[in-house]
């Protein structure tokens, strides 16, 4: 009897684990083609959310980071203004920054002159006289100082931009190989170091330059002489005549007494006084370097030397030395020249300086 009721109890486990079986294969979906397009389509409907939102995520740091860098920008703008405009500042940030941004600091007729430029000429004043002459422009004296190095440093690139306006008119330029021979011929004579370390220590130590920033500065020097010279042209005219007249066998000391400008030495005709060595610093260096390029009783063609025009002759030899004479042909001042050319178009600064 026991036997018979543990069989029935088994077999009822059994029929109840098979409908349950067939109860959950009836629960669970059949995988067909469209089950499998309707899942597809429930996934990528899910990922499409992911992709909107980092899409969007990525607009917002864009229009946020732009957002930054036009504040960023206008603040920067705001206190570069006021600090070159109202304070004047000449700090090392404010000097790089005219660097990259062309603020003007005046107009000279219809050409804006750049604050950077003002700057580069006030910064190796101040430089020289903090580093060498040990200036304090805290003090009132240095502050005195300070003002007149900021009008001179203004007069200077307003007559500069000038200056760039008559060279454009007359087609007058500086090469590179002009700037390099001036150089050669300064250190040949030993005036700024023989050695590259020696020079480039010498300009970084007096007036804060790099060799690019003396390039510059006398790039501006040899231009305006070379726009003096192709504008004065009575002086060379003089210079040509006193030179013909040598050639043709009139002696140095009288075409000297008659032709030149340097009243020291004119009455005893020409001759310097003094014995000459090439390191003089007295002299010109390109009138230097001429005396020594001639023989005893030679003389040269004429040399411009900047601020004239000059012929030299070697008198002598002393040694490693030289006894010379030069007549001197003087050029008229850039000024006489600028002067018209400011009365035609008004220059319009900035900033006050007085």
């Amino acid at each position: 009897m026991k036997h018979k009721l543990s069989h029935i109890v088994r077999r009822k486990k059994v029929q109840s684990a098979v409908k349950s079986d067939a109860s959950q294969q009836e629960l669970a979906p059949r995988i067909t083609n469209e089950t499998i397009a309707t899942h597809r389509e429930e996934v990528i409907g899910s990922a499409r959310k992911y992709i909107y939102r980092g899409r969007h995520t990525k607009h917002q740091i864009v229009v946020i980071s732009t957002t930054l860098f036009i504040t960023t920008l206008v603040l920067l703008f705001s206190y570069c203004t006021l600090a070159l405009y109202r304070f004047q500042s000449s700090s090392a940030f404010l000097y790089h920054v005219t660097q990259v941004f062309p603020f003007p600091i005046a107009r000279a007729g219809s050409n804006f002159v750049a604050y950077e430029n003002y700057l580069f000429e006030l910064r190796h004043y101040t430089h020289y006289y903090e580093v060498q002459q040990k200036l304090d422009f805290n003090n009132e004296s240095g502050k005195q100082q300070l003002a007149e190095f900021r009008k001179r440093a203004l007069d200077k690139v307003i007559n500069d931009a000038y200056v760039k306006q008559l060279a454009s008119k007359y087609k007058v330029s500086v090469s590179n190989k002009e700037i390099n021979y001036q150089i050669d011929i300064v250190r040949d004579q030993n005036r700024l170091g023989s050695s590259d370390k020696v020079f480039e220590d010498v300009l970084k130590d007096y007036w804060g330059w790099s060799v690019d920033d003396f390039k510059r500065s006398l790039r501006q020097q040899l231009l305006a002489q070379k726009v003096v010279a192709v504008l004065d042209t009575t002086t060379r005219t003089k210079a040509e005549t006193a030179l013909n007249e040598l050639k043709s066998g009139v002696d140095f000391v009288a075409v000297a007494k008659k032709y030149s400008d340097d009243e020291a030495t004119k009455a005893n005709g020409g001759d310097l006084g003094f014995l000459i060595d090439k390191t003089n610093h007295d002299l010109p260096a390109q009138t230097t370097g001429a005396l020594f390029k001639l023989q005893p009783g030679q003389y040269s063609d004429i040399v411009n030397i900047g601020y004239a025009l000059v012929i030299v002759k070697n008198n002598e030899f002393s040694g490693d030395k030289v006894r010379g004479s030069h007549i001197l042909f003087t050029f008229k001042d850039i000024n006489s020249y600028i002067n018209d050319l400011k009365d035609k178009q008004k220059a319009r600064t900035y900033i006050s300086v007085n």
